[in-house]
């Protein structure tokens, strides 16, 4: 896997890890955004690549194909209301897709995450790291090609 060394992506993994293939791995945020959107995961290329467009047409459909199953998975253990899907990379230029469940009580809603809050979030319990590896695990087993 090429890496660079000042990138943040490239040293660590980015989160707690859920899941990996030769192409990328699935990781629970642990940062502030996580605790105040729990649930809220990163499918997070293994190689050091800046944009989608940089991947030839095999790799982007397998990339999405893991967003959508991470995505799916959530859907499936948290239920909830929404689910954002995001790729900024602007402050860590290493392709990278949030994926975010949403409740329509949470702090932001409907506003995006990095708005400035509405209110003060209601809690909501997703179960152990453990339930949600295993629902990540299932869902990306149906995925054929990761590598």
């Amino acid at each position: 896997m090429p890496t660079t060394t000042d990138c943040e992506l490239c040293a660590t993994p980015g989160g707690e890890l859920l899941w990996e293939s030769a192409l990328c791995r699935v990781v629970r945020v642990t940062d502030a955004s996580g605790q105040a959107f729990p649930g809220s995961c990163r499918v997070i290329l293994q190689r050091h690549v800046a944009e989608m467009s940089e991947l030839d047409a095999g790799e982007a459909h397998r990339l999405m194909a893991a967003v959508l199953a991470t995505e799916r998975a959530l859907r499936k253990a948290l239920r909830p209301d929404k689910i954002n899907l995001a790729s900024l990379g602007n402050l860590v230029p290493h392709l990278h897709w949030h994926v975010v469940p949403r409740w329509r009580d949470d702090s932001h809603f409907p506003a995006p995450i990095w708005a400035a809050p509405q209110r003060q979030a209601v809690p909501h319990d997703i179960g152990s790291t453990d339930d949600l590896r295993r629902a990540i695990k299932a869902e990306l087993s149906t995925v054929t090609d990761l590598t």
